[in-house]
């Protein structure tokens, strides 16, 4: 009765009473090991012309990688991680040389990568996939993780984004015309790419991210990082939406909708929207928007019995 118990003992202890865990598909627990970490990120939007530091952005998305490699059990980037990615048979886009290195040295480590394709990459071939070793989703999926069912998606076309937006994702999920923007030269279709997905991040500059006297981003506690918006203060005043509320924020409805159906689901996370949200949609379901790599560094992490969502800063954040 007196003894006291450490992590290790516990989990062994649990272990014998369940071994059911050591042949679960994600290989959670190792006799006497603690558990490794899953961990959720999205939108970086690596390549952004409308980011004047992109390299900084680059690299302090890394640095995160690397802080984690050695926790992490899997890492899950849903979608837009790269401002604008089409792939031909023999040509990849140039650049984010850091990025895909550190995703190599995590699959190699034995760290799964899960990458799901956004509105921004849905042109992505089998490159990652063969190069770097990430396990590609071109759709939404429910996984187990850890006897919890989430369900995890970029966001775009589970909800209704107007008819201009409707019409653009059919065209750009349309076969004959990925075929055809083949037939265009690299050079001339990576330009024509970067500049259309600059016009869209102008477009969604935050108003609630105030720029200071040098154009910086200050969020919301203050924190100025050193990631830059070029052109940030001319941005039109039509950007990205700010949270529209449980009754008419899309994802959140589309969430609830989909729980009708499908009860079991714990989790749901997505990306897309560029905003933090952390709802409970019911007794048994939450519902996270993980933000963005660009001003808030939003990522999440589950540890296999809770779910935590914070923000990366530099120095300063234990991961």
């Amino acid at each position: 009765m007196g003894r006291d118990w450490e992590l290790g003992d516990l989990i062994i202890e649990y272990n014998a009473q369940h071994p059911e865990w050591h042949s679960s598909p994600m290989g959670e627990v190792r006799r006497g090991q603690k558990m490794k970490n899953i961990y959720f990120i999205s939108d970086a939007h690596l390549g952004s012309r409308a980011i004047e530091h992109r390299r900084t952005q680059e690299r302090r998305l890394v640095n995160f990688l690397d802080k984690i490699k050695e926790k992490a059990e899997a890492v899950y980037m849903l979608g837009d991680m790269f401002d604008f990615w089409f792939e031909y048979q023999e040509v990849v886009p140039k650049g984010y040389t850091r990025f895909l290195g550190k995703i190599s040295e995590l699959t190699d480590l034995g760290v799964e990568v899960h990458y799901f394709t956004g509105n921004h990459d849905m042109w992505m071939g089998d490159y990652l996939e063969k190069e770097c070793g990430v396990i590609l989703h071109r759709q939404p999926c429910t996984l187990d993780i850890r006897g919890k069912i989430f369900y995890l998606a970029h966001g775009d076309g589970l909800y209704e984004e107007g008819k201009s937006t409707h019409f653009m994702f059919w065209c750009f999920r349309n076969k004959t015309l990925q075929k055809m923007a083949r037939w265009i030269h690299p050079h001339w279709f990576m330009n024509f790419g970067l500049n259309w997905a600059k016009h869209s991040r102008m477009k969604r500059a935050n108003g609630s991210l105030l720029p200071d006297e040098d154009g910086r981003v200050m969020t919301k506690d203050g924190f100025t990082n050193d990631t830059k918006l070029v052109g940030y203060e001319s941005a039109p005043n039509n950007g990205e939406q700010p949270y529209q509320g449980e009754d008419k924020e899309g994802l959140v409805l589309f969430a609830k909708d989909y729980l009708k159906s499908h009860p079991e689901v714990n989790y749901f996370i997505f990306g897309h929207r560029h905003i933090e949200l952390d709802l409970m949609l019911s007794r048994e379901a939450r519902l996270l928007i993980l933000g963005e790599w660009i001003t808030l560094f939003t990522f999440a992490v589950w540890d296999g019995e809770h779910l935590f969502v914070d923000n990366f800063i530099e120095g300063e954040t234990e991961l």
